[in-house]
Order: structure tokens, then sequence, then C-alpha cells
């Protein structure tokens, strides 16, 4: 009775040993997390502490509203902050309705083929391509072969009217950084609708497109919505795509046309922090700054909105 007694005294102290190695391990992945989550997030709290810190300095109304200096490019950003806004929205024309249609199409009508699969591995590689690879492309297909055809075969100019670095192809070239970004998050948006809704829809007599177009996305328009704004967020961070296909250095005027080339807020803080001799501080902080503010807010306005739609769902 004594050795049978005795088992479960055994066995419990086991369970119990075994309880307190596994509370150890735990509390040691927990610490290591933590000091990897340290790592990354200090530095990016050093980082915007010090823009913001010499930034707030140089942020002011005329700041905002004064085109910059030819000089030494102190006074204001006006060109580059309405130049970055034009950019934000003629690449979100151009990408929006390209994106949106190809993750309908791949998600709702292409299938399972090996040429599907071909198509989405070239998208997630295309999500992978440097910018300024993106931006050479660019230079060589929209500005020297698209826009110079179109000097040469239509408008039979000798002087460059399309066939140099302006807005459209900036437009068009950070339409195409984007569009994986857009195709991805869309067709995850389509996938996470229930199947039971396309179902219900299907068998009450409505077509496939009717379906899709009344159904489907107005479900997945959350998702699809973070997706583009998301987009648009990073083209109008991008350097490397714009500066050889639209923009310029100095231009204090606003473009007069899409074959015109524009300030941007990203190439004019390369521009002041590479060319400019002995570059306040404080100048490069808050252009830094502004431009920070303007990601952060389509950022902010992404969950907005997302949250929002959410709410007024019936399900």
């Amino acid at each position: 009775m004594s050795a049978q007694a005795a088992r479960p005294a055994t066995l419990r102290r086991g369970s119990d040993l075994a309880i307190a190695r596994n509370r150890r391990a735990e509390r040691a992945a927990f610490a290591v997390l933590a000091l990897l989550m340290g790592v990354v997030f200090v530095p990016i709290l050093w980082l915007f502490g010090f823009i913001i810190w010499h930034g707030i300095r140089q942020v002011d109304w005329s700041f905002l509203t004064l085109a910059p200096n030819a000089i030494d490019a102190t006074g204001g950003i006006f060109p580059a902050l309405v130049g970055t806004f034009y950019i934000m929205v003629g690449t979100a024309a151009i990408a929006l309705p390209l994106g949106i249609a190809g993750a309908v199409y791949l998600t709702e009508y292409a299938g399972r083929s090996r040429l599907v699969r071909i198509i989405r591995m070239a998208i997630v590689n295309l999500a992978g391509v440097p910018s300024i690879v993106h931006g050479l492309f660019g230079l060589g297909f929209f500005v020297l072969f698209v826009g110079g055809g179109i000097d040469r075969f239509i408008l039979n100019s000798q002087r460059p009217v399309w066939g140099q670095p302006c807005l459209l192809w900036g437009f068009c070239t950070l339409a195409v950084v984007i569009l994986p970004i857009i195709i991805t998050a869309t067709e995850e948006a389509l996938l996470s609708v229930p199947a039971s809704f396309r179902e219900a829809s299907l068998g009450l007599g409505a077509t496939k497109w009717q379906t899709v177009r009344r159904v489907v996305l107005p479900t997945a328009l959350p998702g699809i919505l973070t997706g583009a704004i998301l987009g648009v967020g990073r083209a109008a961070g991008e350097t490397a795509p714009v500066m050889i296909t639209c923009a310029a250095s100095f231009k204090p005027t606003l473009p007069q046309g899409l074959n015109d080339q524009a300030m941007l807020l990203p190439y004019h803080l390369y521009f002041v922090v590479t060319q400019v001799p002995n570059p306040p501080l404080q100048l490069q902080a808050g252009i830094a700054l502004v431009l920070v503010a303007m990601v952060f807010l389509i950022n902010v306005a992404a969950v907005v909105l997302r949250a929002r739609i959410r709410r007024a769902r019936k399900w």
C-alpha cells in the first residue's frame, strides 16, 4: 500500500517540475521577444523623436506656403507639397482600377491553372524589385519609348513634349510600384468573403458579375481600401522611381500640365541633403517631418476608414 501511495505523489512531483520548467522557458521566451522588440522599437522611437525635435521648429505657415530659395533651398516647400499630392492622386487613379480589376479576375474568374500560378508568382516577385529598377523601367519604357514615340510619330515634334520626365510618366511608374500591394491586399480581402455569400447570391438567380459587383466587392471593401491607401502612402514616400521620371530638383512654380515636371517632397529632401552645401539641420528635419506626417495621416485614414466601414456592416 505504501508503494501504491508513493506512486501518485511521485507523479505529482514530476508534473510540478515539468510545469515549472515550461513556465521558466515561457518567461525566457517572453524576455527574448521583449528584447527584440526593444531593439526594433528604440531606434525607431529615437529617429521619430529626432525628426520631431528638430523639425517642429522649422514647420510653420510660411514653410508650408512659400516656394524654396534657389540658392540654398531655404524658404518653403509649397511646390513640393502640392507636387506630392498630385503624384498621390495620379498614381491612385491609374493603379487602383488596374489592381482591383486584376485581383477580381485572378480570384473570381481565372481558376487555378498553371498560368495563374505563374502570374501570382510574378506579382510576388514584382513586389520585391528595388525601387531604382522600377525607375529605370519607367525611364526606358514610359519616357523614352512611349513618350518619344508620341513625339516622333503622332506629334511630329522635334522638341520633346512627352518624351521627357513629366508627371504622367511618374504616375505610371509609381502605379507599377504599388500594383503588387493593391493586388495582394484586394485578393486577400476577396478571399475573406464567406463562400456562403456567393452561393446565396447565385442561388437567388444572380449572375457571376452581379454577385461580384453587389455582394463580394462591397463585403471586401474595407480590406481593399486599406491596401489601396497603404499603397498610395508608399507612393508618396518613394524617391528612386520619381527622380528620373518626373521630379525636378528646383521648380518654384506649380506644374502646368501632365507633361510638366514637379517638385516632390522625397526628392526635395534628397536634393537638400546631398546637393545643397551645409544645409541647416532644421530644414532637413522639417522636410522629413512633413513627409512623415503625410504618410502617417494616410495610414491613420486607412485604419479609421476601415473601422467605420466594418461598424456599418450588418453581419
